[in-house]
């Protein structure tokens, strides 16, 4: 997947700005504040109907304006050329696919796959369940589609609106058919869902241990287990549900289902993630993110696009060279945001598009 233009209008510090990235490398310096992140974050919104950096009602429509606007141009591998659009206000929003209005975001997210690694995403290792929630169902999102015989989207939305039906019965105390009727809806979707996150997850597991091995050797053999959010090896969802009930009317909402699921990592050489160091988490979440990039790459014969911010904060020479030879290898568009061009990727003499950011402009540098 290439992206070939990307335009963005009253977004955060930019007026309005314009990159014609290349296949490969692409590599945007500017001071601290400039706004170079500013332009994966456009992508990513675009990308995932959300910013990595928050709401977008936080300061990602331009002071003084009233909404923002983000424009990209892209091919996915050997097919036609697409087009998307996206406005958005903090509230509504507005987008537009290949000149078609767009119903719903999802269709959005759908046709353009962007993995964004950003100085927060360490807490794919050591933050909420949340976010490791979001990595899994992202990938079962893109590989489980539904124009390939997929019914993902289906069932997490059906789960979805069964568990927000239960914990509203739940609120109110009621103990009666429809909250027999909720649990029965949600325990399906349930087992589903969890079925699906567990053939994801074994999936997975060859490409993280490569990725573990090219990135963080010195973490021995890596493993990957989903916790389902319930004792599934004892009891049906629907069982848990029935028993986990008295509890659950006193608290007011759902307890044990796939919504508290989580990804438990385990290297063998190295102490569990609450003894990593920040450099190691951060190796082990882009580990975790590329695996799945590779994944993708695998069902959709190209790899999707990949965004790195900061690549240098944290990670020592060695291990910056071998992020950078594994992304090369890749062959994948990458993205690599610093203040400077870093000096490993100098060493390694590999062809890199090169822009800077500067006054709410951006600028194409000669290499």
């Amino acid at each position: 997947m290439i992206v070939q233009r990307l335009r963005v209008q009253s977004f955060r510090r930019f007026a309005e700005a314009e990159l014609e990235p290349r296949p490969g490398f692409n590599l945007v310096t500017g001071d601290n504040g400039s706004g170079k992140t500013s332009l994966l974050e456009a992508l990513h919104l675009l990308a995932h109907g959300r910013s990595f950096r928050g709401r977008v009602r936080d300061g990602l429509v331009r002071q003084g304006e009233q909404a923002l606007s983000v424009y990209v141009e892209w091919q996915a591998g050997s097919g036609p050329a697409h087009r998307a659009g996206l406005r958005h206000s903090g509230g509504d929003w507005d987008a537009r696919l290949d000149g078609a209005a767009v119903g719903h975001l999802g269709e959005l997210c759908e046709a353009l796959a962007v993995v964004s690694f950003e100085p927060g995403s360490h807490a794919l290792i050591d933050g909420s369940s949340e976010g490791r929630r979001r990595y899994l169902d992202w990938g079962l999102f893109h590989v489980e589609r539904a124009d390939r015989g997929g019914d993902f989207l289906l069932q997490w939305r059906r789960h979805a609106r069964a568990l927000k039906q239960r914990n509203a019965l739940l609120r109110q105390r009621r103990v009666d058919a429809q909250l027999d009727a909720w649990e029965h809806e949600l325990a399906q979707a349930g087992e589903a869902l969890c079925a699906q996150r567990e053939a994801h997850v074994a999936r997975l597991q060859p490409h993280l241990e490569a990725m573990i091995a090219a990135l963080l050797p010195g973490a021995g053999s890596a493993r990957l287990e989903l916790l389902p959010g319930w004792r599934r090896q004892e009891l049906s969802l629907a069982d848990a549900l029935l028993l986990a009930r008295d509890r659950d009317l006193v608290q007011g909402h759902t307890s044990v289902g796939p919504h508290r699921a989580d990804l438990r990592l385990e290297l063998r050489d190295l102490p569990g993630r609450d003894g990593l160091s920040r450099g190691q988490a951060k190796l082990a979440a882009l580990a975790l993110l590329l695996a799945q990039a590779a994944y993708l790459a695998g069902q959709d014969g190209h790899w999707p696009v990949l965004q790195l911010d900061d690549l240098a904060s944290e990670l020592d020479r060695p291990h910056q060279r071998r992020v950078l030879q594994a992304l090369h290898a890749s062959g994948a568009q990458v993205f690599v945001t610093g203040t400077e061009p870093p000096a490993v990727l100098r060493e390694l003499d590999l062809p890199v598009a090169m822009f800077h950011v500067e006054h709410g402009s951006v600028a194409r540098l000669c290499a």
